[in-house]
């Protein structure tokens, strides 16, 4: 390993929607293996939180980068579909709550009113 990728500059530790959405993958794409600890059920609730704030690091002491702005231009792209992912994610799972409540809203609705009658 190359002398300038001991140190992890300042730059590049923020968060990683890629590491954080696509843990195992991303670390397979980065040759960075700590996030393949993500296959563990339950583990993997707190590991993913671990994987998006540190895959950056991870990354960059694994990868072969020649500088600074070659890794944000890889990460970005991994960034970008991490996020639109997570929004995914979150847009169906609110629908899910929304389609139980209004369910469940319905059959609570039609057995009170059987009560009534």
């Amino acid at each position: 390993m190359e002398e300038y990728q001991m140190n992890t500059p300042e730059e590049i530790k923020h968060w990683n929607w890629g590491a954080f959405m696509f843990n195992w993958i991303w670390g397979i794409g980065n040759k960075s293996y700590l996030p393949l600890l993500c296959l563990i059920p339950v583990f993997n609730l707190v590991w993913i939180f671990f994987c998006g704030a540190k895959g950056n690091e991870w990354a960059w002491e694994k990868g072969d980068y020649k500088d600074v702005e070659t890794f944000m231009a890889v990460q970005k792209t991994w960034n970008r579909a991490g996020l639109v992912q997570f929004i995914i994610f979150c847009s169906v799972i609110a629908i899910y709550i929304i389609f139980f409540v209004v369910i469940g809203a319905a059959i609570f609705g039609a057995v009170r009113s059987g009560y009534s009658n």
